[in-house]
């Protein structure tokens, strides 16, 4: 579902960002406040065979949405139904001690609605071990590496976090995502 996974792209880089600007690296742990979209659209076509929507947002703005098969409920859908999408993410961050083993653990799950109208959940967690492998203090930007080559890098607008940070520094990020959908039907 092309919309929802751009609500979901834009909710983990921004999620990403804010990991950077705002954890307190000297605390235990630290909640960066997450980020929470909403979105409704009116379901304006619908293509069964195709498993295609023609969704109309707030604005005015038409997107074609391919329901994937694991939208049970798809033929329950019609014309003028309004779907609505609320996307929410944060992440956490631990300082590690030095003695801590690495940790690379995700877990995901679907909640199918059971209710009247169709509707469901999707979530997923991640918890992964990154250590600080560059830091560039002109600009107050860090790069961390983590399993599997994952390498990210950005400006951390903190200072007092930033400095508090050296390389070789290991850390817990824990990134939780969830994806709500609910469907009002038509009046």
């Amino acid at each position: 579902m092309q919309m929802l996974r751009t609500m979901m792209l834009t909710g983990t880089l921004t999620a990403s960002a804010l990991l950077w600007a705002g954890a307190a690296v000297g605390a235990q742990s630290k909640t960066i406040p997450g980020e929470s979209v909403t979105m409704t659209a009116t379901i304006e076509a619908i293509d069964q065979g195709s498993r295609t929507l023609t969704v109309k947002n707030d604005k005015g703005i038409y997107e074609t949405i391919q329901a994937p098969p694991e939208v049970k409920r798809f033929s329950e859908l019609k014309v003028g139904d309004k779907i609505n999408a609320r996307y929410y993410s944060n992440v956490v961050v631990r300082l590690k001690r030095p003695d801590e083993p690495a940790v690379d653990v995700g877990s995901a799950g679907i909640n199918r609605g059971e209710g009247k109208n169709p509707g469901g959940t999707v979530a997923a967690q991640r918890t992964m071990t990154v250590t600080v492998t560059e830091m560039d203090p002109k600009t107050s930007s860090l790069t961390v590496r983590g399993p599997n080559n994952y390498v990210y890098s950005r400006k951390v607008s903190d200072k007092k976090a930033f400095s508090a940070l050296k390389v070789g520094d290991r850390l817990d990020m824990t990134w939780t995502e969830a994806l709500l959908i609910s469907v009002d039907p038509a009046k």
